[in-house]
């Protein structure tokens, strides 16, 4: 059961990273920027806010690093520019096309199958630890029998959730 919710988590977390038109301070969580030396994530050295819905703010600690966000901003997927004065880094949001719309949504439910995957894989792994279990003796048939199902209803659940995820967030992008 945690290993289905940590794959439910992995979505959730990659759907924040999709761009739905609006600032989100999410859309940032997987860049990563040379420091020092060292790749570390842009909001363990910089504050992110938005203080409009299609603007992002990014204020690092130490101002010498900007070089190498924009860098990172620049060469990361998420299609913004950075503007930067010197002091914080300004990333607009434009607004999706419809073309980006329909891309995006594409991506969306990719991502969601693949969450599904991810659970059914490890129904996969529970189903041959039961049948491990009755192989050994350590459960009969219908104690077997009746794991599966709990398994397998518990499978279900969990991939109705990812799906109200995926609808969610299909939703919100198609909504202009």
């Amino acid at each position: 059961m945690e290993k289905m919710d940590k794959s439910v988590e992995a979505v959730k977390r990659s759907f924040n990273s999709v761009r739905t038109g609006r600032a989100n301070p999410s859309m940032l969580d997987r860049i990563e920027f040379d420091y020092y030396g060292v790749m570390t994530p842009l909001r363990t050295v910089a504050g992110i806010s938005t203080p409009e819905s299609t603007l992002l703010v990014v204020q690092p600690y130490d101002t010498s690093a900007i070089p190498a966000i924009e860098r990172a901003i620049m060469q990361s997927d998420i299609g913004l520019t950075p503007n930067n004065d010197g002091r914080v880094i300004r990333l607009q949001v434009p607004q999706l096309t419809a073309d980006r719309r329909k891309e995006m949504v594409k991506t969306v439910s990719k991502l969601g199958e693949e969450g599904k995957v991810a659970l059914r894989n490890v129904r996969r792994d529970a189903m041959k630890a039961i049948e491990k279990l009755e192989k050994d003796g350590a459960i009969g048939e219908d104690q077997r029998k009746d794991l599966e199902a709990a398994v397998q209803k518990l499978t279900d659940e969990y991939v109705k959730q990812v799906e109200v995820l995926i609808k969610g967030k299909s939703d919100e992008l198609t909504k202009v």
